[in-house]
């Protein structure tokens, strides 16, 4: 299957905010797109050869299909999958962009991530793949598999041990979102109701999203 393998701070450089894609490097001053780097060499514009020129304003369309690349990497998802997930999104009854992003946000290896074993979702996206995630006791490898309310969601109790499990749970100062809750310790969570948007607190204007693809 394809994927980016190029470097994950271009990408949040050619958004102009952090995507949060590198897990510690991102909460650091090694950041390019940190507020608290004012070095000269700092990189805090677009990449490419023409980055600087970027930084002007665009037109609407750019700014609804920057949006969309931004939703998309934040999650980590190629663009077909998350125009399927859109047109998906747009058939559900409700309203079309927060069907998109509790859809994003219901995606397993969000799930992990928001439960603090993963230091960035690709890391808990490796999790699921390598079958170190269970979901009601059974271990599922598809990152993009649906939780439902009510779901329990763990760590298989040989992976607990992990040192980057150990040390993400240790180093991470990450509040589980409302829609989970933490069953007994730390290394199991329950998917108490489904996300809503006010639940949700990635950066993203979804109205943008479904204005882009009603063209």
């Amino acid at each position: 299957m394809a994927r980016y393998t190029g470097p994950v701070c271009r990408l949040c450089r050619r958004e102009r905010t952090k995507l949060f894609l590198k897990g510690e490097r991102c909460y650091s001053m090694k950041c390019p797109v940190s507020e608290a780097v004012t070095d000269r060499h700092s990189r805090a514009y677009p990449p490419g050869e023409h980055g600087r020129d970027r930084m002007r304003q665009g037109s609407e369309y750019l700014t609804q299909l920057r949006e969309k690349q931004k939703a998309r990497r934040i999650y980590g998802l190629l663009e077909r999958q998350f125009h399927n997930l859109y047109v998906e999104a747009s058939r559900a009854p409700g309203i079309t962009g927060e069907n998109l992003l509790r859809m994003l946000e219901q995606r397993l290896d969000n799930v992990a991530f928001r439960a603090g074993w993963g230091a960035s979702r690709a890391q808990a996206r490796q999790f699921v793949r390598h079958g170190h995630v269970l979901v009601n006791g059974k271990r599922v490898t598809i990152p993009s598999y649906r939780v439902r309310q009510g779901d329990t969601v763990s760590l298989k109790p040989s992976s607990r041990e992990l040192f980057h499990v150990r040390r993400n749970m240790d180093t991470l100062d990450r509040a589980l979102p409302p829609w989970l809750e933490s069953v007994g310790d730390r290394f199991e969570v329950r998917v108490f109701s489904l996300p809503i948007r006010e639940h949700i607190d990635e950066p993203v204007q979804e109205q943008l999203i479904v204005e882009l693809y009603s063209k």
